[in-house]
Formats: C-alpha cells, sequence, structure tokens
C-alpha cells in the first residue's frame, strides 16, 4: 500500500514565514508613508508594492500547484507498475 504524505512544514516555520512576510510588508508600507516625495508617488509605489505581493502568492501557487501535478502523476505511474507487478507470474507458460 501506499506510505501517507508526511507533513512538509512545520508549526514553527510556519510561524517564521508568517512573521517575516507580516514584518516586511509593514516595513516597506511606512518606509513608502514616510517617504519625502508627493502623494502620487507614494501611490505608485503602493500599488507596486500590491501588485508584487499578489503576484509573488501567485508565482507560489503555481510553482506548488505544479510540484503537487508531478506527484500525482507519479504516484499513479507508480500503482500502475505495482499492478502490473502484483499480476505478474513468471512461471507461467503460455499454451498449456
Amino acid at each position: 500500500m501506499t506510505a501517507p504524505v508526511p507533513q512538509r512544514t512545520t508549526a514553527a516555520y510556519y510561524l517564521q514565514s508568517v512573521a517575516s512576510f507580516s514584518l516586511a510588508t509593514v516595513a516597506l508600507a511606512l518606509g513608502i508613508a514616510y517617504l519625502p516625495v508627493s502623494a502620487w508617488m507614494r501611490a505608485f509605489l503602493a500599488v507596486g508594492m500590491i501588485y508584487l505581493i499578489t503576484s509573488a502568492f501567485t508565482l507560489a501557487k503555481v510553482i506548488r500547484d505544479r510540484q503537487d501535478e508531478g506527484a500525482i502523476t507519479s504516484r499513479v505511474d507508480q500503482a500502475r507498475l505495482e499492478k502490473l507487478l502484483a499480476e505478474h507470474d513468471p512461471f507461467k507458460v503460455d499454451g498449456v
């Protein structure tokens, strides 16, 4: 039978990732807010920051989906191979 898929990340790693992302986002937002430029430039930088964040999430999702798809295909191929090996009888003689 198939072994269960192990969990890839720990709770501490997840918490560290969320904290790091939050800190970086807040720091960048504060940096843009206190930048000594006109409101239009700050707005442009803020829109750029939002675009960067959403594209990073999209890229992460696409990479995860591609990896999951490869794992599923690999498991299906492995199951087919196991079925063929289980059905194969090396001592069977054809025509007898």
